[in-house]
C-alpha cells in the first residue's frame, strides 16, 4: 500500500470521473446499530402495553482523502490509466516520437520523476524581500563595495536610499509583480532594475501561479509541465509557505492526469496573411495564423506553452510517496 502525501487534488474532476466509473461517489459513511427490548404489561387476554427501548449509534467518516486513491485504483483496474514513468526516462522514446503514439493527447497517465515547483509570484516576493534587506543594511551604513557609491550620496538625502517605487509602465497603471521590487543597489551588482527584468521574464515564461515541472531526462531536454489550479484540495497555502515547506530543489513527485498537448515540432514563423482579395478578413486564416505565431513563440520557450519535445498534463493529483522505514520492515519480517 502506498502512503501518499498530497500536494494537490482536483476534487471536482476526481468526483466527476469517479461518478462516471462507479455511478456515484461516497462522501461519508453512516454506521447505525439499534437494540429493542419489548415488555408487555397485563394479562394476554387484555390489551397489551408495548414498551420499546433502543440504542442507536451514529458514525460519520469523511472519505475525502480516499477519493483519489479510489479513482486511481478504478482507472488501473479498467485499463484506463497508464504509468509512463519508465518510457519518459529514456531519451530514445522522445526522439523517435513513439511516446506520442503511446500516450496521445487526452490519455490518462501517471508519471513519477524528479521535479520542482515554480511560481513567478514567489520569485517577485523573494526579490522584493532581498531589496528590503539591502535597503535596510544601507540605511545602517553597510558598505556593499562598488554598489555603495550611489547609495552613499543618497544617504545624505534620504533615510532609505533608493526606496522609491519604480515607475509604472504597465497598461492602465495595473500593478504587476515586478512593481513590488523597489530601486536599490545591492551586493554582487544586483539592483532593482535587473531583478524587475528577471521577474518580467519569469511571469511571461510561466504564467503567475504554481507550476510543477518534471524533468524525466538528466539532460533536461524534455519538460513535463502542469499548472496547479488554486482553490483545489490541499493547495490552500500561500506561495511562500509552499516553497518554505517543499523548497526549490528537485525531488521525486508523482503526477496523475490527462495529457493536454505536446509541444509542436514545427514552430516556423507563419505567414500572417488573412485578408481576402475582396478586402474582407478570412477569420479561419486569422485564428490559425495567430495560433501558429504563438506556437512559434512557444518553440522559443518565451511563453507558457509546451515546448518540443515536452508536453503538458491536466493534473488530477500530485503527490509524493512517503518512504517506509526499511529497518522497521525488516524487524516485522
Amino acid at each position: 500500500m502506498i502512503l501518499r502525501e498530497f500536494l494537490y487534488v482536483d476534487t471536482d474532476k476526481v468526483r466527476a470521473m469517479l461518478a462516471q466509473l462507479a455511478g456515484g461517489v461516497a462522501e461519508e459513511e453512516h454506521e447505525t446499530s439499534r437494540k429493542e427490548k419489548r415488555n408487555t404489561v397485563g394479562p394476554r387476554s387484555f390489551a397489551q402495553h408495548l414498551q420499546v427501548t433502543g440504542d442507536e449509534r451514529y458514525t460519520q467518516k469523511s472519505l475525502g482523502d480516499a477519493i483519489f486513491p479510489t479513482l486511481e485504483d478504478e482507472l488501473e483496474s479498467q485499463g484506463l490509466l497508464r504509468d509512463i514513468s519508465e518510457e519518459v526516462s529514456h531519451g530514445s522514446e522522445w526522439a523517435s516520437g513513439s511516446l506520442k503514439e503511446l500516450a496521445p493527447p487526452g490519455s490518462l497517465v501517471r508519471v513519477t520523476a524528479m521535479g520542482s515547483l515554480f511560481d513567478a509570484r514567489f520569485t517577485a516576493s523573494v526579490f522584493s524581500g532581498f531589496a528590503s534587506v539591502a535597503l535596510g543594511l544601507q540605511g545602517l551604513g553597510v558598505d556593499f563595495g562598488g554598489a555603495s557609491t550611489q547609495s552613499t550620496s543618497a544617504r545624505g538625502k534620504s533615510k532609505q536610499p533608493g526606496a522609491r517605487p519604480p515607475k509604472r509602465t504597465s497598461v492602465e497603471g495595473e500593478r504587476q509583480l515586478e512593481d513590488h521590487i523597489p530601486d536599490f543597489h545591492g551586493p554582487g551588482g544586483a539592483d532593482g532594475n535587473s531583478l524587475r527584468s528577471i521577474t518580467r521574464v519569469a511571469r511571461g515564461v510561466f504564467t503567475p501561479g504554481l507550476h510543477l515541472n518534471l524533468f524525466p531526462l538528466d539532460s533536461g531536454e524534455a519538460l513535463i509541465g502542469a499548472r496547479l489550479q488554486e482553490g483545489r484540495q490541499y493547495l490552500d497555502s500561500e506561495a511562500d509557505i509552499l516553497f518554505a515547506r517543499y523548497g526549490m530543489e528537485r525531488q521525486e513527485w508523482t503526477l496523475v492526469g490527462s495529457i493536454g498537448s505536446y509541444g509542436p515540432e514545427d514552430t516556423s514563423m507563419p505567414d500572417l496573411n488573412f485578408v481576402r482579395p475582396d478586402g474582407a478578413a478570412h477569420r479561419a486564416n486569422f485564428a490559425e495564423g495567430i495560433n501558429a505565431l504563438m506556437k512559434h513563440l512557444g518553440g522559443l520557450g518565451f511563453v507558457d506553452l509546451p515546448q518540443y519535445p515536452g508536453f503538458s498534463v491536466i493534473p488530477f493529483a500530485v503527490y509524493r510517496a512517503i518512504p517506509r522505514n526499511s529497518e522497521a520492515l525488516a524487524l516485522r519480517g
